[in-house]
């Protein structure tokens, strides 16, 4: 083998190291569990895209519910939700969504089927899915 060749597969094999790199960076992760509290089972699902969480919290069934996208606005650090589906006079999930942008600086797609006038269940829901998203680390560091 003369010496072009060895080069050109030596780069050859960077190039594919180098695709492979950024599949792994842009790949596609799914995350499920349960959480049982106050005879309240919660369901969550999370799915990390790149740039972006969906995420799904289900109050004892596997219901959809309503479905919200928040992202953050520039430049002056706002954010802004919307309601995709439902979530007309129900607005249980949309501050998880806002709250979820702001600690992650990502964008969000929240499904949430927690019931109506439900804070403290809110509010746990939301908690149980903070501690998941930072043990798995898509929050943004502080300063």
């Amino acid at each position: 083998m003369n010496s072009n060749g060895g080069v050109e597969i030596a780069n050859q094999s960077m190039n594919e190291l180098s695709i492979k790199e950024q599949e792994a960076d842009e790949s596609v992760q799914v995350t499920c569990f349960s959480e049982f509290s106050d005879d309240v089972t919660l369901h969550f699902q999370i799915i990390r895209l790149h740039k972006q969480i969906y995420a799904w919290i289900g109050c004892n069934s596997a219901k959809f519910g309503h479905l919200y996208a928040a992202a953050p606005t520039r430049p002056s650090n706002n954010v802004s939700v919307t309601s995709l589906i439902g979530g007309d006079s129900d607005n249980t999930g949309l501050g998880i969504a806002r709250r979820l942008v702001l600690k992650t600086g990502l964008n969000i797609v929240l499904a949430c089927n927690i019931p109506k006038n439900s804070p403290m269940l809110e509010a746990k829901a939301e908690k149980k899915l903070m501690e998941k998203l930072i043990s798995l680390g898509y929050t943004m560091q502080k300063i």
